[in-house]
């Protein structure tokens, strides 16, 4: 008779993830990657006013590029976060609006750009106070 191999269990998740079934993980991975986004994170709040051409989305996030707004808000629409409305003129005009899951998004949005203005002073205080620290020193890792 052979000796009984030792069985091994998996370690038991507590993180966020731990909620959803496993085959949930990389689809919620994917969508946090998309929310965490800053492009997209700018857009979804850019559109929280309604409509906007594509034109006044360029303008109104500083630094996105043409070709990252188009990519950005075709991640978007795949998500059905957005919505995408060609207009039969000339000069052809196209608008986005967000949708009714983007609307739920935008809630979450609200609450971390709300906590990033808050401590926004704290924030670039710990970050001067880092930087004047010198790049050599080293960053305390707590132990438990």
């Amino acid at each position: 008779m052979e000796p009984e191999s030792p069985v091994r269990l998996a370690p038991t998740l507590l993180g966020p993830c731990s909620r959803w079934p496993a085959e949930h993980g990389e689809t919620i991975r994917q969508i946090i990657e998309r929310a965490g986004n800053k492009w997209a994170v700018l857009v979804v709040s850019s559109l929280q006013g309604g409509h906007l051409r594509y034109t006044d989305l360029l303008r109104s996030i500083p630094g996105i590029s043409q070709r990252m707004l188009t990519h950005t808000l075709r991640q978007l629409q795949r998500d059905g976060l957005i919505t995408r409305t060609p207009h039969a003129e000339v000069p052809p005009r196209v608008e986005y609006a967000l949708t009714d899951l983007g609307a739920t998004l935008l809630n979450a949005i609200t609450i971390l750009i709300d906590w990033a203005g808050n401590h926004h002073d704290e924030i670039q205080e710990n970050r001067s106070r880092f930087d004047n620290a010198g790049a050599t020193s080293e960053v305390a890792v707590p132990t438990r």
